[in-house]
């Protein structure tokens, strides 16, 4: 008779971030980890629970602070006579993944061969990179399964004062219009309030002209935006900018009034 206890660890580590992650089993029936994770503040990393053996906990340990800090990090792991899969750790190395810091009061599951990913994401694009990320990074036999959701509220905020509104800028160039500049004013004010979450800037243009030149254009203009929000406080690090050209038009351009719609500047809330 086999008297071995049946892999069951309990791990629960709490991440500076606002991510909280469970991890609960892997590979084989009863096989239970967890990382529960709090808010985005300048907390300790605690990571907590049984592991298999010695190597399991530095595997674990290293690679928590290889994303979040030696100095963050505390082990709280203990060696217990439980049964881990193959290449267990391996997959949880891939599985703890820095793409995880996007995630606020979220919860990664693993219970046999389904990975289970929840809690908020600034925008759609993150909610769907996060889980293809982690189907990519695991055995073929296994299932995540995509429980995020996008973060409403602070994304409604910057919406709001939008309000359908274009960032205007002179014709072919990144120098803003006056006009620009007042809609400026009040996004500036609006994602203050955002408290340290970030956000991407993305330029966009119509179709008219070289797409080459447009996505130049559509960058540049995105960068002509960070340098006006953070001459108005925004630190540099909380935006970021992107170029996309004519690729993602919101309008026909096979109109002036479409065309307008499409020279645009995106401003989308993440993590």
């Amino acid at each position: 008779m086999n008297t071995s206890t049946p892999w069951r660890t309990r791990r629960t580590v709490i991440l500076p971030m606002a991510l909280a992650m469970l991890l609960t089993g892997l590979a084989i029936p009863g096989a239970q980890a967890q990382i529960p994770v709090p808010a985005p503040a300048p907390k300790p990393v605690i990571v907590s629970g049984t592991v298999p053996d010695e190597a399991t906990r530095v595997a674990v340990v290293s690679r928590l602070r290889e994303i979040y800090g030696a100095e963050r990090v505390v082990d709280q792991l203990a060696l217990g006579a439980v049964v881990a899969p193959p290449q267990w750790s391996q997959y949880v190395g891939k599985l703890l993944s820095p793409s995880l810091k996007q995630v606020n009061h979220g919860q990664l599951s693993v219970q046999g061969q389904t990975v289970h990913l929840q809690g908020e994401v600034g925008n759609e694009a993150q909610r769907q990179q996060l889980a293809a990320e982690m189907a990519q990074s695991l055995n073929p036999t296994y299932s995540v399964r995509n429980g995020l959701r996008v973060a409403a509220r602070e994304q409604s905020l910057v919406d709001q004062a939008l309000a359908n509104r274009t960032v205007e800028f002179e014709p072919g160039s990144a120098v803003l219009k006056p006009a620009g500049q007042l809609i400026l004013n009040e996004m500036a004010a609006a994602l203050l309030q955002l408290r340290g979450r970030r956000v991407a800037l993305i330029g966009h243009t119509d179709a008219l002209g070289a797409r080459p030149a447009n996505v130049s254009l559509s960058l540049a203009r995105a960068q002509a935006v960070k340098d006006y929000l953070m001459a108005k406080g925004l630190p540099a690090d909380s935006l970021s900018t992107s170029g996309m050209g004519p690729d993602q038009p919101v309008a026909s351009n096979a109109t002036e009034e479409g065309r307008a719609r499409n020279r645009r500047i995106e401003f989308r809330v993440g993590a």
